[in-house]
């Protein structure tokens, strides 16, 4: 039944002297004749020291629990055994051995007569049946705690990390760049802790604060701030895929938001990212979980969903599953174990049985919807339910006494009906009158079903008791309709009681079952305790954060760390295996990793050190000796210029024009986008422009399809949501100016800027200097001044001589008196300012 040996096995060479071997008459002997054969030609690959595919033919103990395709002798039956089919070549195997000389058919019938005889031999296994795997691999190995290193400049050090980054450019002849201006670092600082650029009055307050721990104080308030949980929770929701549709090509909505707003509040709080991690991935199967514990289970449940018809619901479910393997391998592991998939790694010691194992801890989940009323739906909710069963109830009364009043009815009507008949009515009224006259004719112990039915039928429409019941009946079920629909869900994970069995799927096909596996994670790595009889998704994350792992801790600082200087101390961020780069500063690597446990795994410790560190503060300006011995920075002998997000452009813009409403959470909201987005969509989505404050909501809360994703999103860079996103990519296109220039929303923000700068600023001195503020969080210099200046005064001259085009550019909301003219000039230098490169990006 399974036919994929012929990937496991090793080729079996012709043994010299093709008639030494003849399918023997008698009894054969394993020891002598058929162990010599597999010593020879197998061992190689599927012995003591290598098991290809989890294959070992060292012992027959091996060859019965076979590999990933199964066993590969079946005693008794060499027609159903895989080793025959491998080397005979069957109508479903590739030809064994897969280049040269065929094996003889007399060693084959030796094979097969050794199997049909029940494969006589020690079934004791000669060594372990699975060796443990040993990796020198620097990722693999247990964390070195080793003290900061002393270093020359220790003036420059302001917390441990610093003597890391100088020891290693010390050795390399280089020093560190000094502390940026206190403006610069000010906005780099906001923008990499909330995502958002200082008001001026944000920026007077720091400046004038004289305080030694003046920057502390401020780490403090923007890690107390709500915004930090919105601006670190939209890179964890790249990590999880994070979308408001299910994808593929109808791309349906979905409801998910809960779990987004879940993040926020979890990293605004601080949550321990052990706990954060178990709540996401095990949630549901915690002692009583709160529903919070069960919201936050959403993380696996942003795999896309096939709603094509047509299609095998289970095919979808296992790359559902298989997508799950591959994220939770990324975002904790900082592997690629999803290459395990078809074949054992090429590179990682990772086999493919270790995929489907890990496949096994998270193929007993199912995905059901959970409600999540208000206080108000809750309360709503049984008072319906309860008026609705007194009114079933005298609806019950009042269908048992029908009989008695139907019968009253009958005498009534059949005499109306003859009245209506001798009338002279019109044929077609008659046709309608016939079949109750006829019912009604026939004596109520003797009429059909039919007429039974159609005479109660008929009565229930003329007792105005009946009817007066069951149209209220019919209104209690749809405002309870009506109020289930209101209820938000979210998607959520939940254990089966009886566990799926999990196969190796060979060559990656769902259709072709290998061997059975249990859950379990790959050997190279800690094992895997179970807390019943086999281990679930609840033990496995406790797993990845347990005292013994060692590259979760990794992982993840390093992914917290390339946020602040665009690339990780591991550049390879999703990839810790072999292929990957090694760490620049390996020692550094491990140390903060050992503080993120020892800190109770607090996230906001880990900013905290970061943003304190002098090698966080220091200037970004390039410089000579730094270009000719590290091109690319990686010493970090200066901070790095780092273009921004694509949300936080966006908001950016809407902070600097006042538009920016701050609310919090809630359902995904539409705010202007160009026209024709879905021109190339299966299905027109829906996309209904905010036109209230939600219109200018931070960029994160934009509705989020799949198949359209929003454009400006697209155009900086940001993941399309099909797959976990470990780090964004940063292009410099022309599409990006012309966006900042003419996007809709974005042409709103300068319109609302400009109108800002007229109102608050009462020259043209003054408003430009305030616009830097705004938009730069600095003054401008003399140059600057007067090179906007001298744009400003063309535009008005351009506006003022075509006012239709002022009309179009002028602000609708701007300063009493205010001519179309002068506000639209305003508009176009406010469009400058958005559009600066020192806008879009942290220095």
């Amino acid at each position: 039944m399974h036919r994929f040996l012929r990937l496991s096995l090793v080729a079996l060479w012709m043994l010299p002297g093709s008639g030494a071997i003849a399918a023997a008459a008698g009894k054969v002997d394993y020891a002598s004749q058929i162990r010599p054969i597999l010593a020879e030609h197998c061992f190689g690959c599927h012995g003591a020291d290598k098991a290809k595919s989890d294959l070992r033919l060292d012992s027959i103990a091996g060859a019965l629990a076979g590999g990933n395709s199964g066993p590969s002798i079946v005693p008794g039956k060499s027609g159903e055994s895989l080793l025959i089919e491998a080397v005979t070549g069957g109508d479903n195997a590739s030809p064994m051995p897969p280049e040269g000389p065929r094996l003889p058919a007399e060693t084959i019938a030796l094979l097969k007569t050794w199997i049909d005889q029940g494969a006589p031999g020690p079934r004791e296994a000669v060594e372990p049946a699975r060796p443990a795997v040993q990796s020198s691999h620097w990722s693999f190995q247990p964390l070195a705690h080793g003290p900061p290193p002393k270093v020359k400049h220790a003036q420059a050090v302001r917390t441990p990390i610093d003597a890391f980054i100088i020891s290693r450019l010390e050795r390399e002849g280089l020093t560190p760049s000094p502390e940026a201006e206190p403006a610069m670092l000010a906005r780099r600082v906001y923008l990499d802790l909330i995502g958002l650029p200082p008001s001026p009055a944000e920026l007077a307050e720091f400046l004038n604060d004289k305080r030694p721990d003046a920057y502390d104080r401020l780490v403090d308030r923007l890690l107390a701030s709500p915004a930090y949980g919105e601006r670190w929770a939209r890179h964890w929701l790249d990590l999880a895929r994070y979308a408001d549709s299910n994808g593929y090509t109808i791309d349906g909505a979905r409801s998910i938001w809960k779990y987004r707003d879940w993040v926020i509040a979890a990293l605004n709080r601080d949550m321990p990212f052990d706990q954060f991690t178990v709540e996401q991935l095990a949630g549901d199967l915690l002692a009583k979980p709160t529903t919070d514990q069960l919201v936050a289970t959403g993380f696996h449940r942003n795999t896309m969903r096939n709603e094509e018809g047509g299609t095998d619901p289970e095919q979808f479910r296992v790359e559902a599953v298989v997508d799950r393997v591959s994220t939770t391998g990324s975002v904790w592991l900082g592997l690629t174990v999803g290459c395990a998939r078809c074949h054992d790694h090429k590179y990682d010691p990772i086999s493919q049985r270790e995929f489907y194992q890990l496949f096994a801890v998270f193929n007993n989940a199912d995905e059901p919807s959970l409600s999540l009323p208000t206080d108000q739906q809750a309360r709503e909710q049984p008072a319906i339910d309860a008026e609705i069963e007194l009114v079933q109830t005298r609806v019950a009364t009042v269908e048992a006494e029908l009989p008695g009043r139907q019968a009253e009815w009958e005498m009534t009507i059949g005499q109306q009906l003859d009245e209506l008949a001798a009338g002279g009515k019109t044929p077609d009224v008659l046709a309608v009158l016939a079949p109750l006259r006829e019912a009604l004719a026939v004596a109520p112990a003797k009429r059909s079903k039919a007429q039974k039915k159609q005479l109660l039928d008929e009565y229930r429409k003329h007792d105005k008791e009946y009817v007066t019941i069951m149209e209220s009946l019919g209104e209690l079920k749809q405002r309870k309709k009506q109020l289930a629909s209101a209820v938000t869900t979210t998607l959520v994970m939940h254990e089966r009681a009886q566990p799926r069995p999990t196969f190796v799927h060979l060559r990656g096909d769902f259709l072709h079952p290998g061997a059975r596996v249990s859950p379990g994670v790959p050997a190279v790595l800690p094992p895997l305790k179970a807390s019943g009889k086999q281990a679930n998704r609840l033990d496995f994350a406790r797993w990845l954060v347990g005292d013994k792992q060692p590259l979760t801790p990794r992982v993840t600082v390093n992914r917290i760390w390339q946020q602040y200087f665009g690339q990780g101390l591991v550049a390879t961020e999703n990839d810790f295996g072999t292929q990957g780069e090694r760490p620049t500063h390996p020692e550094l690597l491990d140390w903060l990793a050992g503080q993120f446990v020892e800190h109770g795994w607090s996230l906001k410790a880990l900013h905290r050190m970061i943003v304190s560190s002098a090698t966080y503060r220091q200037a970004s300006t390039g410089r000579g000796d730094l270009a000719a011995k590290d091109p690319y920075n990686k010493l970090l002998g200066r901070q790095n210029r780092i273009r921004l997000d694509a949300e936080i452009i966006r908001d950016s813009a809407l902070a600097a024009s006042g538009l920016l409403d701050r609310t919090l959470g809630g359902p995904g909201v539409y705010p202007p986008q160009p026209e024709g987005i879905y021109r190339f969509t299966q299905q027109k989505k829906f996309w209904k422009e905010n036109t209230g404050p939600d219109r200018y909501r931070r960029t994160m809360y934009t509705f989020l399809w799949r198949s359209s994703t929003y454009p400006l999103l697209t155009t900086f860079d940001a993941p399309d949501a099909t797959v976990a996103c470990t780090r964004r990519v940063r292009s410099n296109t022309p599409l990006q100016a012309l966006t900042l220039a003419n996007d809709r929303g974005l042409f709103e923000a300068a319109q609302a800027l400009a109108a800002r700068l007229m109102a608050e600023a009462g020259d043209d001195r003054a408003r430009i200097e305030l616009a830097a503020q705004l938009c730069l969080a600095r003054n401008p210099s003399s140059a600057e001044q007067a090179r906007l200046t001298t744009f400003l005064e063309r535009q008005r001259a351009a506006f003022a001589a075509n006012a239709k085009d002022a009309a179009l550019a002028a602000p609708e909301h701007r300063p009493a008196k205010t001519n179309p003219a002068e506000a639209a000039a305003w508009t176009a230098l406010a469009r400058v300012m958005l559009n600066l490169d020192e806008f879009v990006t942290r220095e």
